[in-house]
């Protein structure tokens, strides 16, 4: 069950702000505005010269954000997907300008809390599952078209999902009498589908969360996202991302240890550490979630936050 807090309490909020290293006249991107609750600390931190822009793909943060950029001079907001930052950055010709990146990873509080997104296995709404609701394919329709193989792979990579075979079987059953259209309905063949419960965990959830990857490419506009940013930031600017998921946790972990390896020379080849021009230096380890912020947010138990700062 869920906290009724949990909508206005971003995760990880005063590690992140503090991991950023907010400049006072900086120049910062929030890459998944969502209801702006780490937008509004950078901000707080900002001086008149400062300037903060937010990216989201689901229009009622936009919304949310439009009210402010008309509160505030200092933040502009657009509506794009992270995987292409880079565009609204070279607009305002602020490429290798940026001190500090936030990337917060994955779906946001009002999003599951909405039960008309079709994200929650907990209420029911249609099934749709699309950051924006007005682009793309949705997860009913995407269900209704797939063949049980493909359905199968999805469930078990980006899922983890060990009885994806048995899911894709169902569906593909169920779907050939009646289409899935409801968030409960797909949750409750989930659960007639596997044959045990994980404790404290519905055994719908892996399921529900490889089809909302699927649908938004989420691992795809991780990767593209994470060369965008560092390529935006100046020298000493920082990239902040928290994921909360493995899969993509480990997309970042290796993407900021090759970028801090630098140049991949054969093992044993005769150059020094200095010469192998590391793009980026690891800034503290991965950061999780304490006891207190779980006891007001229980999501956040999932959040890893990992950062690094551009040398070159």
């Amino acid at each position: 069950m869920t906290n009724s807090h949990s909508e206005h309490l971003p995760v990880l909020l005063n590690e992140t702000v503090a991991a950023l290293a907010v400049k006072e006249d900086g120049i910062y991107v929030d890459g998944t505005f969502g209801r702006g609750g780490h937008a509004r600390v950078v901000l707080s931190q900002l001086s008149g010269n400062g300037r903060l822009l937010g990216l989201d793909k689901d229009p009622e943060a936009i919304a949310e954000g439009q009210q402010l950029s008309q509160q505030d001079p200092r933040f502009s907001i657009e509506q794009c997907s992270f995987a292409n930052l880079a565009e609204p950055i070279n607009s305002r010709l602020w490429q290798g300008k940026v001190d500090g990146i936030l990337l917060d990873i994955g779906v946001s509080s009002p999003q599951l809390d909405v039960a008309e997104r079709g994200f929650s296995f907990q209420k029911e709404g249609p099934l749709d599952m699309r950051m924006d609701p007005d682009s793309g394919m949705s997860a009913a329709q995407w269900l209704a078209v797939a063949e049980m193989n493909d359905i199968a792979v999805v469930l078990k990579t980006l899922g983890e999902e060990r009885f994806g075979k048995r899911i894709a079987r169902a569906i593909v059953e169920t779907r050939e009498q009646s289409p899935l259209t409801t968030t409960t309905q797909l949750a409750a063949l989930i659960e007639k589908a596997s044959p045990f419960r994980e404790k404290h965990k519905h055994p719908a959830t892996r399921s529900f969360q490889a089809i909302r990857i699927y649908i938004n490419n989420e691992l795809e506009d991780l990767k593209i996202a994470l060369d965008q940013a560092l390529n935006a930031l100046a020298v000493g600017g920082r990239l902040a991302v928290i994921s909360f998921h493995s899969l993509e946790d480990r997309i970042v972990k290796r993407f900021f240890r090759e970028q801090a390896k630098g140049d991949d020379f054969p093992v044993n080849f005769p150059i020094r550490a200095d010469q192998l021009n590391p793009r980026v230096r690891l800034i503290g380890k991965a950061i999780k979630a304490g006891e207190a912020e779980l006891m007001m947010n229980p999501r956040a138990r999932s959040a890893v936050l990992r950062v690094v700062e551009k040398l070159a």
